[in-house]
């Protein structure tokens, strides 16, 4: 036994050599360079992140300012304070201007659901899935009655309560989809946990929480963060239709979503009030798609073999 526990010990130090954040950044470079598809991806994210950013400084008009004079003007048209390139809407408002404050909300409300979905949902995989048995069983069926409520009824009846608003929406988009990432952790940690460099960590008397944070979950980390990816753009789809619906953020906060709902009852007499933004939203989920993608192929070990 005294000759195990060095050797078991090494070879967890070679685990943690190998998944080090240098080793991991360095590959993911090469990766991008030979993925057409991860560069795309990236170049669509950062210029919507960028977007986000310094939108009010690139704005051709005022977003949320009227202008009844030029109501339903196509795109191109121009005013005696500038060409209105993508339009105006059914307040004369610029659609250009509008999209570009849209991107920070839109952006804000991916990016923050995703997080608090993965951290409740991987927490909760990670100790569902190392502790197992009565408390791995009992936990995971609390996960399916939860997954089993309908979306629709639980927004309606969260936003009945609470009521509708920037911060519900949010709340809502992120504790609705934390099951999907429990239910991913739980799996992976099933068989991680009983891998020789986590038994090396028990031999040499490391506590539980250390050997969940230290030496287990980075090895379910690849899997949330492919699932985060992916999942801001769902949550972004999910803000558009929830806004379309009258549930999700309300006016005067400016979201694609709400850009959508907005237009839909001019459809055909002012197309491009939906348009634009629909083809926004499209262009950004199609990026996290393609990050998504690209960083599956960085992050899972199975994949690198084939490089």
């Amino acid at each position: 036994m005294e000759n195990e526990t060095p050797s078991l010990t090494l070879m967890a130090q070679r685990q943690r050599d190998r998944s080090s954040p240098a080793a991991r950044f360095s590959y993911a470079l090469q990766s991008l360079r030979r993925s057409l598809v991860g560069m795309v991806g990236v170049g669509i994210i950062l210029t919507v992140l960028i977007v986000a950013i310094i939108g009010p400084s690139i704005s051709p008009f005022d977003p949320v300012k009227h202008n009844l004079r030029a109501r339903f003007k196509p795109p191109g048209y121009t005013t005696e304070y500038g060409t209105h390139v993508l339009g105006t809407d059914q307040l004369g408002r610029d659609i250009l201007s509008r999209l570009i404050l849209g991107s920070r909300i839109s952006v804000m409300i991916g990016l923050v659901a995703a997080a608090i979905g993965s951290t409740v949902g991987m927490t909760y995989g990670l100790v569902a899935g190392y502790f197992g048995g009565r408390v791995d069983a009992i936990m995971m069926r609390v996960a399916d009655a939860f997954l089993g409520i309908p979306f629709i009824v639980l927004v309606v009846a969260i936003s009945g309560v609470v009521g509708p608003g920037l911060v519900t929406l949010i709340l809502i988009l992120g504790l609705t989809g934390w099951v999907t990432y429990a239910r991913v952790a739980r799996g992976e940690v099933l068989v991680v946990r009983n891998l020789e460099y986590v038994t090396a960590a028990r031999v040499i008397g490391q506590r539980t929480p250390q050997i969940i944070l230290r030496h287990v979950s980075p090895n379910v980390m690849s899997s949330a963060i492919v699932l985060a990816a992916m999942e801001v753009g769902s949550v972004i789809l999910a803000e558009s239709s929830l806004s379309f619906l009258g549930l999700g953020v309300q006016p005067p906060t400016v979201t694609w979503g709400l850009m959508l709902a907005d237009g839909r009852q001019y459809l055909g007499s002012a197309w491009w009030m939906t348009t634009f933004p629909g083809i926004a939203i499209s262009i950004t989920v199609l990026g996290i798609v393609f990050v998504g993608d690209w960083l599956r192929d960085v992050l899972d070990p199975r994949m690198r073999g084939r490089d």
